[in-house]
């Protein structure tokens, strides 16, 4: 399985860090390693002093596809859930300065925080409410009617380059809130009110 994530989809998380709104979306790729295996901490990586939560909806998908057009999208999921693309910010930052790719500041072990998938049905996917809590303090309060891209859209997109199999994760964008974690900080992530996942920094 492969993890497949959306850069820059709701805009006040763009004006946040002060990026360019793309045409397209931005598509990055995380390895199976980066999953946060279930009721283990997050541990912070030596090799950051500025790791970023970016809580995020998820999709898995559910058969292979390839080319899929945007009508047909809907067909290769049912389950949908929540989870965290953990950013080294000051190594994305360099590698951003220098044209590098992201993958030392995305990609690493334990980066991917996948929490509870719950069947579609149970939601409307054009209004979504998702939020971080952070220590008991709501710091992420997105809804999916802010995507720049929709879901079935981005399905669409992404399988022009990469064939989507059973089983694959797709990302879709974090909204404005994002920020640093520190030791002993716990991030609990909802969906209309469903607890999806509870982490805790070491």
């Amino acid at each position: 399985m492969k993890i497949i994530c959306i850069g820059r989809n709701y805009a006040k998380h763009i004006e946040e860090l002060a990026n360019e709104r793309p045409e397209n979306p931005i598509i990055f790729l995380k390895p199976d390693s980066a999953i946060l295996p279930r009721k283990n901490p997050f541990f912070i990586p030596p090799f950051s002093n500025d790791v970023h939560y970016e809580v995020e909806v998820l999709v898995k998908i559910n058969k292979v596809g390839k080319h899929i057009e945007s009508k047909f999208a809907h067909k290769y999921y049912d389950e949908i859930g929540l989870g965290i693309d953990f950013t080294a910010r000051d190594v994305q930052q360099h590698c951003k300065e220098n044209g590098f790719p992201w993958e030392k500041a995305k990609a690493f072990d334990g980066s991917a925080v996948v929490g509870e998938f719950y069947p579609k049905e149970q939601f409307d996917l054009e209004n979504l409410k998702f939020q971080l809590d952070k220590n008991g303090d709501i710091v992420q309060d997105g809804n999916t009617n802010a995507m720049l891209w929709k879901t079935d859209e981005l399905i669409a997109y992404v399988s022009q380059y990469f064939t989507l199999k059973k089983g694959d994760i797709i990302f879709t964008g974090t909204p404005a809130g994002v920020g640093k974690v520190v030791e002993n900080d716990v991030l609990t992530g909802t969906i209309e009110g469903k607890q999806a996942f509870q982490i805790r920094i070491k």
